[in-house]
């Protein structure tokens, strides 16, 4: 029992229960799931299915915040991804061809690889403090979608890259199926192998992990290399569900909802000791509450305070001092319970 509850999974999965209790109650449809023509519809499969892009950025926000870093650029990364893969199916002869889809795909990834790249030589390489680094191409990112897309909004018609967020597989979002490969892989490469340590000790202490001979620079590079071709897969999804490349919609304000995220889960932002699992918890945490917002009516323009609102309240719980505050009246409310039997025994 006390290892459930010092367990950072502890409060994020409560708030997530408790965020799908008030929609149950509030409307008792949210958990109902209905079938057809062998798909399965419902609130909580929209959710699963818009938590994607989301899902997928912060998974590489978790692994560059483990190197005491930081990734401000992802959003932009997302507008550039689809405003290439977008522009490039625009001018094809053939918009539905699955070979013209792939390479626009290909296209996109490729680019957004090139942009995490450049942000782990910045950081890596240059030692430029990772929200200077990140902040550059933040702010420049969505100039290149623009002058990618010459300024104006692309729309397409094209059948296989519309599945990409909107198609179903064996009765589920083909999205779903790409957030589930991307935790597999992350979980792979950070919990099975010795990678994830490695990046544990980088963010804990750089220059005691480059004296005990792990290569920090190349951990470091290498988080932000995963974080741009995540972000890119993102910018992908998020383009497919709407069919249009908005180099300014695009990823607007999903490095902050992936920050949260990431700190919801129980990850620190200052390194080290990492949780994947409180990640995926953070984002389906983050995604309903959007969707209970919405639901509730909320203007678009208020909706930030109540998502602050309730990440405050969260964070708070999390933190180090309220857990010792709550420690130590539990322990005060023990001494009382063990003195009180112990006159009653004398």
């Amino acid at each position: 029992m006390r290892a459930v509850l010092r367990s950072r999974l502890l409060w994020p999965v409560l708030a997530l229960v408790a965020l799908v209790v008030v929609n149950t109650v509030a409307r008792p449809s949210f958990l109902g799931i209905t079938v057809r023509d062998g798909e399965l519809y419902g609130s909580l499969i929209d959710i699963l299915r818009n938590s994607a892009p989301l899902m997928l950025v912060a998974l590489g926000m978790t692994i560059v915040i483990a190197t005491r870093g930081i990734d401000l650029s992802v959003g932009a990364i997302m507008a550039v991804s689809g405003s290439v893969s977008l522009t490039f199916i625009d001018s094809s002869s053939d918009p539905d061809g699955v070979g013209t889809v792939m390479i626009a795909i290909a296209m996109g990834v490729a680019l957004a690889l090139l942009l995490g790249v450049w942000n782990g030589f910045l950081v890596a390489v240059l030692g430029i403090q990772p929200i200077i680094a990140t902040l550059v191409l933040m702010l420049a990112g969505r100039g290149v979608a623009l002058l990618i897309t010459d300024g104006f909004i692309t729309t397409v018609t094209s059948a296989p890259y519309r599945f990409m967020a909107q198609g179903y597989l064996v009765g589920l979002p083909f999205a779903l199926y790409v957030s589930l490969v991307a935790i597999a892989v992350i979980v792979l490469l950070e919990r099975r192998t010795a990678l994830g340590m490695l990046t544990e000790a980088v963010g804990i202490n750089p220059s005691a992990s480059r004296l005990a001979g792990v290569r920090s620079r190349g951990i470091v590079w290498g988080a932000y290399i995963a974080s741009g071709v995540l972000s890119g897969v993102a910018g992908i999804l998020y383009s497919s569900n709407i069919m249009a490349a908005d180099a300014n919609a695009a990823g607007l304000y999903i490095e902050l909802y992936a920050i949260l995220a990431v700190v919801l889960g129980g990850t620190s932002l200052m390194g080290g000791r990492f949780s994947i699992a409180g990640t995926v918890v953070g984002v389906l945490t983050i995604q309903t509450l959007l969707s209970t917002i919405t639901f509730l009516g909320v203007p678009p323009a208020v909706s930030p305070v109540f998502m602050a609102a309730a990440v405050i309240i969260v964070v708070l719980i999390q933190s180090p001092r309220v857990h010792g505050w709550t420690s130590a009246a539990a322990a005060r409310l023990r001494a009382r319970r063990t003195s009180d039997r112990t006159e009653v025994t004398a």
